[in-house]
């Protein structure tokens, strides 16, 4: 990953929270060439000591290739916006701001124990917020019973973290706010995100 210094982040407790807040990421692999799957993925554990847990369909392409000891990078994303030069006080140049977490990790399959108990908490943690939530002990267990021999369990047991957050570092707080009110102004759900994020890192 690509990191200009004042953009660096290599905290555990960043990491940890931003994949939690972030969970739908990207796994890429190399196999006759390389692969990527758009899947959730969670981390189990504290801060400071995690691993990273998902599933995948067996018809997937990339499935075949999820062998004990491979390798993979995970790709977690945030918010992300473009950013016009002609916002600022003065001319300067256009950019894109974002936020990103990569993970290198070593692949481990899980047992059949193991992925179910994986399922229950990945539907806890995505149901828990639903009016009405239908937790994994809910669903019939014939089909259950269907599905989980068509999917693959798997632990990514991290190497390297890497973090990024691109936010307007070091510009004028003016220039930051003009910033944050243009994308307000778009109407566009993923620049207001981005502008939310951006008055956390300047406390604005």
């Amino acid at each position: 990953m690509y990191r200009p210094e004042k953009y660096r982040k290599d905290e555990n407790a960043f990491f940890y929270e931003f994949i939690k807040k972030h969970p739908f990421a990207t796994l890429v692999m190399n196999g006759q060439r390389l692969l990527a799957t758009h899947i959730p993925v969670l981390p189990k554990g504290s801060a400071t000591d995690f691993l990273l847990f998902s599933h995948m369909a067996n018809h997937n392409e990339q499935q075949q290739y999820l062998k004990e000891g491979a390798d993979a990078l995970i790709i977690f994303q945030g918010p992300h916006a473009y950013v016009s030069a002609s916002w600022y006080r003065e001319k300067d140049i256009s950019t894109w701001d974002y936020s990103a977490v990569h993970v290198n990790a070593k692949i481990r399959i899980q047992s059949r124990e193991e992925l179910e108990l994986s399922l229950k908490e990945l539907v806890a943690f995505f149901e828990k917020g639903e009016e009405k939530p239908l937790f994994y002990d809910e669903i019939p267990a014939k089909m259950l019973a269907d599905h989980l021999p068509l999917i693959t369990g798997f632990w990514l047991q991290p190497v390297k973290i890497e973090g990024i957050s691109k936010h307007h570092q070091s510009y004028h707080p003016e220039d930051v706010n003009r910033v944050m009110d243009q994308l307000r102004k778009r109407g566009n759900g993923g620049d207001s995100q981005f502008a939310d994020d951006l008055a956390k890192t300047h406390n604005l």
